[in-house]
């Protein structure tokens, strides 16, 4: 529930309403809370940076930049 307007159609409210769900307050574009997003977005900065020129030099700089981000970055150490 990010305030998009097919979360808050009255269709929606009704149907929370009717079920008794509890909708927690959420200011409209807040930051994303799913960790990938945040990681495909780090990528993105890093690969930007480097300023690719073409498709195979874009991939190999997203394999590079992938291979430097600590498996700890989005808070769990993947084996």
């Amino acid at each position: 529930m990010d305030n998009d307007p097919k979360h808050t159609s009255k269709v929606v409210a009704n149907c929370l309403k009717d079920n008794k769900v509890k909708v927690l307050e959420w200011p409209s574009q807040s930051p994303d809370l799913n960790p990938i997003e945040n990681l495909w977005a780090e990528l993105k900065k890093h690969v930007r940076a480097r300023r690719p020129t073409n498709l195979i030099q874009l991939h190999q700089l997203c394999q590079e930049e992938w291979a430097k981000i600590h498996p700890t970055y989005c808070g769990k150490v993947l084996l």
